[in-house]
């Protein structure tokens, strides 16, 4: 689908796609809002810009706590796509208060300093298990090998999803993140929706489970608050499980191989990387200012902005930008270049405000497990294949990323 505009921004060009920085600059130079007709959104590319509305009360995630479908001048979604948008709208990523503050001060309460910090030992083990399988193995695929089955299995376990029972959860998180696209396809749609519904089942049956045979898990805990007077629906529940599962591995994934990727392009970088594993901690947190594993983060106007003189009026979308406020020179010396010494870095790949992503810690502590695990046990690793990017533009990554001892 191609775009005739004068923004270079053009999100179906998979000449921008593979490399969307350069017009983000172009697009900043322009002035500090656009608009995009062909999704109907304010695109919002500056990084003071973006760190500012995510904490702005007059934009919101949702409307429906406030207004009407028809009162906010929106269509209601298809019927046939109920499913996906039960279970979207009641997570807490699409929930405000007072919704959204109550959800979040439950499951706040697995991811405390403590209890991430007691996850460090399991997470290392297991991605030292992951590592030796691939250099075991002589190479494979960097994705499918250790950077997707890492997290899915970290927060699996908190969630306390029987091991037997994790092999769709990667397929329906795909199937569902892809109605996070811009303008989604009636086929990923239709995707999205049968994953829903899927896991939505899979998940009331384990909740009923649980509620039988507690354990010494996050759904189990959830049904005890609820019980002590902490009201959780039962589809919150469902639906915070669904969104700590995607959200808990999508950014993990994808951080991992654009951060490789953009290593083994940069043999410099990665050579003082191997040289002082004491870069890792500054390593994880460049990687995903320098390749942004979310591109995009959409907030409805609930009440009218101005933004360089540029009244924005209630009803309207705003498309913030990260990958774009992570490069922004304004904030960042020199932002097209890879510098894992950087240390004055407040990129804004985990968001900010009171959507910032709750599983921050856990993310980083995941990250920097597989990157010491490769950096050790595999100091010779390098591609075996120039990597196919995936088409998707909102969350950006690779189909996949052969690699090979050297």
């Amino acid at each position: 689908m191609a775009v005739a505009s004068d923004l270079a921004f053009d999100p179906w060009d998979p000449a921008f796609v593979a490399d969307p920085y350069p017009a983000y600059a172009e697009l900043r130079e322009q002035g500090r809002v656009r608009y995009f007709e062909p999704t109907d959104q304010w695109l919002v590319a500056h990084h003071a810009d973006v760190s500012a509305l995510l904490r702005d009360r007059r934009l919101g995630r949702t409307y429906l706590h406030r207004f009407s479908h028809e009162e906010f001048g929106r269509t209601p979604p298809p019927p046939e796509h109920e499913p996906f948008h039960t279970l979207n709208d009641h997570g807490m990523l699409d929930l405000e208060p007072p919704d959204h503050t109550r959800i979040r001060r439950l499951v706040s309460k697995a991811f405390t300093p403590r209890t991430v910090e007691r996850l460090r030992p399991y997470v290392r083990t297991l991605a030292d298990e992951l590592v030796a399988g691939l250099v075991e193995a002589g190479g494979g695929d960097l994705l499918r090998d250790v950077a997707e089955p890492l997290p899915v299995a970290v927060i699996a376990e908190m969630l306390g999803i029987p091991e037997s029972d994790r092999a769709p959860l990667r397929p329906w998180s795909a199937d569902i993140c892809g109605m996070y696209e811009l303008n989604p396809s009636e086929e990923a749609a239709a995707k999205a929706v049968r994953a829903s519904a899927e896991f939505s089942d899979y998940l009331r049956d384990l909740i009923a489970e649980r509620r039988k045979n507690p354990g010494d898990d996050l759904i189990s805990g959830l049904i005890a608050a609820h019980d002590e007077g902490d009201r959780l629906t039962e589809q919150e529940m469902i639906s915070t499980c669904v969104l700590l599962l995607n959200a808990g591995h999508e950014a993990t994934v994808n951080s991992t191989v654009n951060g490789w990727w953009a290593l083994f392009r940069h043999p410099d970088q990665l050579a003082a990387l191997r040289a002082d594993h004491s870069l890792v901690p500054t390593a994880v947190e460049e990687l995903m200012r320098y390749d942004t594993p979310l591109q995009l983060f959409e907030r409805w106007v609930l009440d009218e902005i101005e933004i360089d003189g540029r009244v924005i009026p209630r009803g309207a979308e705003i498309a913030m930008l990260f990958g774009s406020a992570n490069h922004d020179p304004a904030v960042f010396a020199d932002p097209s270049r890879l510098d894992l010494t950087r240390r004055d870095n407040p990129h804004i790949s985990f968001s900010a405000g009171i959507h910032y992503c709750i599983g921050a810690p856990l993310a980083r502590i995941e990250l920097a497990a597989s990157m010491t695990a490769l950096l050790e046990r595999a100091p010779t690793l390098r591609p075996a294949a120039e990597p196919v990017r995936k088409p998707n533009f909102v969350i950006r990554g690779l189909e996949g990323l052969a690699v090979e001892l050297g």
